[in-house]
């Protein structure tokens, strides 16, 4: 793999129609604002765990720039990959950087969607999807029941499909999350230490590598987390 592109905003920041958008939609714009580090953890584990994503119909949910799903859709031969955010201005990036690298997806279909958690999924896509993955979703707590309906109503219903979010904890809102995944009737699990590059990171931040100062075990690690039906 040479690499994909993936379309950003040179400045890091919000302006006000990014917030006027969010007002409309009933969306968060964090999106907008950078790359997370959460995403380029998922990017990362997608591109180190291929097979599990072959010829398999796989969405990402609360996208932002999408670069996960690009790097899904270019490396692992998926059937079809829906790249999703419930903010418009972030999907035109999306599908934006769908078109760059169009030619790096070989026979994986890959679209961009605008879909809001908390509306009711009119797009034919309900029980179809083999895998889900998500990163760094479930900080605002006023969407995490609205989020837990979505993976329950998107994924397969075949004993085989999944969802992979990766998630810090960020104070309890992790947890809360859980309990509303649980409330839906899905089961789930967690990891701690799920790559060994990414946890020699991790200890080395925890180290005071001078790289992240700031680094915060609750606020910044990623906790890997399946949830099934």
């Amino acid at each position: 793999m040479s690499g994909v592109l993936c379309r950003q905003r040179v400045n890091n920041g919000a302006d006000l129609s990014d917030f006027e958008v969010s007002d409309r939609y009933n969306v968060d714009n964090t999106g907008l604002v950078c790359q997370w580090p959460s995403e380029d953890v998922l990017a990362y584990f997608c591109l180190s765990h291929a097979d599990m994503f072959r010829s398999k119909r796989v969405i990402e949910l609360g996208s932002g720039y999408g670069l996960a799903g690009l790097v899904i859709a270019a490396t692992t031969e998926a059937s079809e990959v829906v790249i999703s955010d419930g903010n418009p201005v972030v999907v035109d990036y999306i599908q934006h950087s769908i078109e760059d690298n169009s030619k790096a997806f070989g026979n994986t279909k890959v679209k961009a969607l605008t879909l809001h958690w908390d509306e009711e999924v009119t797009y034919n896509i309900s029980n179809t999807f083999d895998v889900i993955v998500a990163s760094d979703c479930t900080f605002f707590k006023e969407f995490h029941n609205a989020l837990a309906c979505t993976v329950k109503l998107l994924l397969k219903n075949d004993g085989r499909s999944e969802a992979i979010f990766f998630c810090p904890k960020r104070g309890d809102s992790l947890d809360k999350f859980l309990e509303k995944i649980e409330e839906n009737g899905l089961d789930f699990s967690i990891t701690e230490n799920y790559d060994s590059e990414v946890w020699k990171r991790h200890q080395g931040f925890m180290a005071g590598d001078d790289t992240c100062p700031s680094y915060d075990k609750h606020h910044c690690y990623p906790l890997m987390v399946r949830i099934t039906l």
